[in-house]
């Protein structure tokens, strides 16, 4: 889902230092604060932009009521609907369809829509010349093959613990990027489960 974030938001670090225990301390309390953030978050509504590797844009409406729901409602004219249920994520293709269904647990968004958020072991903060922005690396070593993902908040203190989500890029274990820009960001407003169910696709008739 790859609009690239600009330097503000990403700005990796290709080596984290670990030797300084001082420098561990440091952001242990960033890393805190962002499982602080994603537990306080029980809903979100917010317009994204998407991108993929190719530059293939696409825009609407995000909505996400933890643990494990979100809707990718995208724009007129894309005919297609991403929609994790709790349990599954499934992309729904109308124009052909065609649908494709996997376990949130299995891939990057696990992270976003945990029920309990504990990064401690798979993640960490990368550092940043912007004291406003808090960027998470999170990846499983021991499940590599469920990709990394990049999550990039600012801080401000309407936002549940002080921190907004800005947007994330995903990296899935084929090193494919796709990356989701937010903006217009409502929290903790009524979502009904219903939003998080769909049309069955029909199929094409050749």
């Amino acid at each position: 889902m790859s609009l690239p974030f600009n330097a503000r938001l990403i700005g990796i670090a290709a080596v984290v230092t670990l030797a300084a225990p001082a420098a561990v301390a440091q952001q242990a309390s960033p890393l805190k604060a962002v499982e602080q953030s994603l537990a306080a978050t029980s809903s979100m509504t917010a317009r994204f932009t998407q991108s993929d590797g190719r530059g293939r844009t696409q825009s609407g409406t995000l909505s996400l009521k933890r643990p494990g729901k979100i809707r990718f409602e995208y724009g007129a004219g894309a005919n297609m609907l991403l929609v994790g249920d709790g349990r599954n994520l499934t992309f729904i293709d109308y124009e052909v369809g065609q649908k494709s269904a996997w376990p949130i647990a299995k891939s990057p968004l696990a992270v976003l829509l945990s029920p309990q958020p504990n990064l401690a072991r798979i993640a960490r903060v990368e550092p940043q010349s912007n004291p406003g922005v808090v960027v998470v690396r999170a990846r499983d070593a021991r499940r590599p093959e469920f990709g990394t993902l990049l999550l990039a908040f600012s801080k401000n203190g309407a936002a549940p613990g002080g921190l907004m989500l800005e947007g994330w890029t995903a990296i899935d274990a084929q090193n494919k990027r796709t990356t989701v820009k937010l903006d217009g960001q409502r929290y903790n407003v009524a979502i009904a489960d219903t939003a998080f169910s769909y049309v069955e696709p029909q199929k094409r008739k050749r």
